[in-house]
């Protein structure tokens, strides 16, 4: 596996491909999201960091997973209306993923190795499991789902500044 986040690709929710290195330079705020999850209201949060930040180089990457309780059971296409409608979601959302086990989509492979949960476990346990990523495309933390959108920003603007 690579050394950095920008030798990976994903799809976008509308099924384009897209090179992660496309963002090389910004600082990424990639998190495993779901529509029907108690945390589904912090797409409002991640919403505001985008729209807060996108101007200073900041881009919030949504990957959707039905992995945890079948949250996430939509089409892309649904999904995307979701989020746009409830909660005007306007930052880059990609296609359906799997995040942990032997289906896992690639980067998440990367970023769970790169930044281990509680007790170095690797595993992603829940839905809105966030990952910081630097301009240098190394990865500076990992968030648990729990961790509110709003309390990263000390950590982004250091990110940003950096």
């Amino acid at each position: 596996m690579g050394t950095d986040v920008w030798g990976f690709e994903a799809q976008a929710i509308d099924g384009k491909r897209v090179k992660l290195d496309r963002y090389k330079g910004k600082v990424l705020l990639i998190v495993n999201t779901a529509s029907q999850c108690g945390f589904t209201p912090q797409f409002d949060g991640l919403q505001v960091l985008w729209q807060a930040y996108q101007d200073r180089g900041l881009v919030v990457l949504g990957f959707p997973s039905n992995e945890f309780g079948g949250q996430d059971p939509g089409a892309n296409d649904e999904i995307a209306s979701f989020c746009r409608l409830n909660y005007g979601v306007s930052f880059p959302m990609m296609a359906k993923i799997e995040v942990n086990g032997s289906g896992a989509h690639p980067l998440y492979r990367w970023l769970t190795q790169e930044a281990p949960g509680m007790l170095g476990t690797q595993a992603i346990k829940w839905n809105f499991t966030k990952f910081l990523i630097g301009r240098d495309g190394k990865t500076i933390k990992r968030y648990a789902p729990k961790d509110e959108p709003a309390k990263l920003t000390h950590d982004i603007e250091a990110a940003l500044a950096a």
